[in-house]
C-alpha cells in the first residue's frame, strides 16, 4: 500500500493590479536612489507602518488562511499614496500634485518649470548697504571697510577639470574634509565609520587611513593652531581625538559616553567644531543642544555644558568669527542660527537669533573680513547677511538651490572660497541630478552669492553618484570633493592639462582585489545613519586596502 502523501493548504494569493495599466515594469518595483525629501515625522509613520505591518503577518502566520496580497499598483514615491507617480525617473523629477514644487518649496509649477531651476539668480535683490549709524556700523566702516576690496577680480579660476582621485579610499561615505595649513598637497578626510585618512595628492599613492580614532561618524576635523602636525575630531560616539598625523597615535580628551551604550535617549554625539586660537579653546556641541569647551593646553574640558540650542535638538556647526573670535557662530536643528559673545556664554544669552523655515545644515563667517554670514537651510535656501553690524531680522539674499536631500547622504553645505577677496565666491554640491548627454549628473555649483548668479557647474561624466561635501583650498585653485567613499580633486582645466602632458593623471582603486572594478567612479550602496545603536556590538578594526594604480584619462577610460 503506497504511503499517502500529507495535503498541503497553500494561502490564497490575490494580485491588484493598477486599472490603468495591466503590466508591470521593472521600473516602477524599483526604489529610485533619489526620492523625495522624507521629513522626521513622515519617517516616524513608515516605522510605525511597518511595525503594524509586522504585526499584521504574524496575526495572519497564525491563522493560516489569510490570503496573500501583491500589489502591482502605482504608488506615489513622495506622498506614499496611490493612483499617481512622482519623484525621480532617470535626471527628471516628476513632481506629486499632493506636494509643491520640490525646488523652491512654493506651489503652482513643477520643478521642471520652476523659474528657480531656470536663472538661479531668480527672485534674488541685492540689498543696499543699509546705514544704521549706530557706534558698531561706525568701528566696521573705519576699521574693517577699507581692508576690503570694492571690485570683484574681473577673472574668477574654477577648478573644473578631475586631476587625481582615491576611488573607494575609505570603507564607508566621506563626512569631512580639511586641507592641511602649511603643506599645499594634503588632504584630511574622515567617513562614516569614525575612519580618519591623510592623503598628499600630489605623490597620488601616498595615503595613509587611520581606522582605530573613533567608532563613528567623524563629523568636523580642525588642526592645531600652534602645532599642524596634529588634528582634533568630534565624532557621534561622543568623543574628541586629538592625533598625531604621523603616527597615528590618538589621544582622547573628552568622553561624554564613559559608560557606553545606554540607549539611544542616553547617548550624545558630537557634531558641530571649532578653535578659537585666542582663547586656547576647543569648541564642540552635541546632538542635545549643548556646548562643550575643551583646553588645548590641558587638554581637558573646561567649565559646565551651555545650552546654546533648543534642549533636545543637534548643534551641527560653530564658527568662530576671523577677525573678533569672540563672535561665535552655531547653527542647529532647532531651525535657528545664533551669534554669541564668548565672555558671555549663557542660555538665552545670544545676540542674535536667525531664524529659518527647516534645519540649519551649515553657517559662516566671511573667511576674511569675518562681517557677511552664509547659511545652508534644508529648504532648499542659501541665505546671505551682508553685515553682522548692521539688521539682522532678514538676510540680505535667499537663494535657492536644490540641497534638500533624502536619507543616506552627508547634509550639503555651502562654503565661501578663503581666496576671493571680494568674499563672494561659495561651493556647494547639487542634489537634483541633471540631464548632461543622456547622462544622469550631480554638479557642484559656484555661485556669486552677492547676486545670486550661478558662477560655474562642475561635473565629470565618470562620477554619477552625489558629491555634499566639498572643500576649497586656502592657498591654490583646487577643489577636494568627497563623493561617496571616494575623493576627487579638481584643477581648473589648462592647468590639468598642461600636468597631464608631464605625468598622466592617475587614480587610485582601493577596496578588495577580487572585486570587479566599474567604470563609473562611485559606489554602488548607500549606507544609513540610522545604525548608532550598532555600537554596542561593533569591534573596531583597521581594514587593509589592495591599491591599484591606474592612469585617468580625461573621458575616464583606463
Amino acid at each position: 500500500m503506497a504511503p499517502q502523501r500529507r495535503r498541503t493548504a497553500f494561502p490564497k494569493v490575490v494580485i491588484e493590479r493598477d486599472t490603468d495599466s495591466e503590466q508591470s515594469s521593472s521600473e516602477d518595483e524599483e526604489v529610485d536612489q533619489e526620492e523625495g525629501p522624507v521629513s522626521e515625522s513622515e519617517s516616524q509613520e513608515e516605522e510605525v507602518r511597518a511595525e503594524n505591518g509586522n504585526e499584521e503577518k504574524f496575526d495572519a502566520r497564525k491563522k493560516g488562511k489569510s490570503p496573500i496580497t501583491i500589489s502591482l499598483k502605482k504608488v506615489c514615491k513622495v506622498c506614499k499614496k496611490g493612483g499617481h507617480e512622482a519623484g525621480f525617473k532617470g535626471a527628471t523629477y516628476i513632481d506629486c500634485p499632493m506636494k509643491p514644487c520640490f525646488l523652491c518649496k512654493m506651489p503652482g509649477h513643477t520643478t521642471m518649470t520652476c523659474p528657480h531651476r531656470v536663472t538661479t539668480e531668480h527672485g534674488v535683490i541685492s540689498a543696499p548697504h543699509r546705514n544704521t549709524r549706530n557706534p558698531l556700523e561706525y568701528v566696521f566702516e573705519r576699521q574693517l571697510r577699507p581692508s576690503m576690496p570694492l571690485i570683484k577680480p574681473a577673472h574668477v579660476v574654477i577648478p573644473d577639470q578631475v586631476n587625481c582621485a582615491v576611488i573607494r579610499y575609505h570603507s564607508r561615505r566621506v563626512t569631512c574634509l580639511e586641507f592641511h595649513p602649511t603643506k599645499n598637497n594634503i588632504l584630511l578626510s574622515g567617513d562614516k565609520k569614525g575612519q580618519v585618512g591623510v592623503w598628499d595628492f600630489c605623490k597620488v599613492s601616498e595615503k595613509m587611513v587611520y581606522g582605530n580614532i573613533h567608532s563613528c561618524i567623524v563629523n568636523n576635523m580642525r588642526f592645531n593652531p600652534t602645532n599642524d602636525g596634529t588634528v582634533y575630531a568630534a565624532s557621534s560616539d561622543g568623543t574628541i581625538s586629538c592625533t598625531d598625523m604621523e603616527t597615528g597615535i590618538s589621544v582622547s580628551l573628552m568622553n561624554l559616553n564613559p559608560n557606553g551604550w545606554q540607549g539611544p535617549n542616553n547617548w550624545r554625539m558630537l557634531y558641530g567644531m571649532d578653535i578659537n586660537s585666542e582663547k586656547g579653546v576647543v569648541l564642540v556641541a552635541d546632538n542635545f543642544g549643548f556646548l562643550y569647551l575643551v583646553d588645548i593646553r590641558s587638554n581637558s574640558k573646561s567649565g559646565d555644558a551651555i545650552l546654546i540650542h533648543k534642549k533636545g535638538s543637534k548643534v551641527v556647526g560653530l564658527h568662530c568669527n576671523p577677525i573678533q573670535p569672540e563672535l561665535l557662530l552655531s547653527c542647529g536643528n532647532d531651525h535657528f542660527a545664533r551669534i554669541w559673545d564668548m565672555r558671555r556664554l549663557e542660555a538665552g544669552y545670544s545676540l542674535y537669533d536667525l531664524a529659518h523655515r527647516r534645519v540649519v545644515n551649515s553657517a559662516y563667517f566671511s573667511p576674511l573680513s569675518g562681517s557677511k554670514i552664509l547659511t545652508t537651510s534644508q529648504d532648499n535656501r542659501l541665505r546671505i547677511w551682508d553685515s553682522i553690524f548692521g539688521n539682522l531680522d532678514y538676510p540680505s539674499r535667499e537663494i535657492v538651490h536644490s540641497h534638500d536631500f533624502n536619507r543616506h547622504l552627508t547634509p550639503f553645505r555651502a562654503e565661501w572660497d578663503p581666496k576671493d577677496p571680494s568674499e563672494s565666491l561659495a561651493v556647494i554640491g547639487r542634489y537634483i541630478s541633471e540631464n548632461y548627454n543622456g547622462a544622469a549628473l550631480h554638479p557642484i555649483d559656484f555661485f556669486d552669492i552677492s547676486t545670486g548668479q550661478l558662477v560655474a557647474e562642475v561635473m565629470d561624466p565618470n562620477i554619477t553618484t552625489i558629491s555634499p561635501v566639498n572643500k576649497l583650498h586656502p592657498r591654490d585653485d583646487v577643489l577636494a570633493s568627497g563623493s561617496s567613499r571616494s575623493i576627487f580633486i579638481w584643477r581648473p582645466k589648462e592647468e590639468s592639462e598642461s600636468v597631464e602632458q608631464k605625468d598622466e593623471r592617475k587614480i587610485i582603486v582601493c577596496g578588495k582585489a577580487d572585486k570587479k572594478q566599474s567604470r563609473k567612479f562611485g559606489d554602488d550602496s548607500e549606507d544609513s545613519d540610522d545604525d548608532i545603536s550598532k555600537l554596542k556590538h561593533k569591534n573596531v578594526k583597521s581594514k587593509k586596502f589592495a591599491i591599484e594604480l591606474t592612469p585617468y584619462s580625461r573621458k575616464g577610460k583606463r
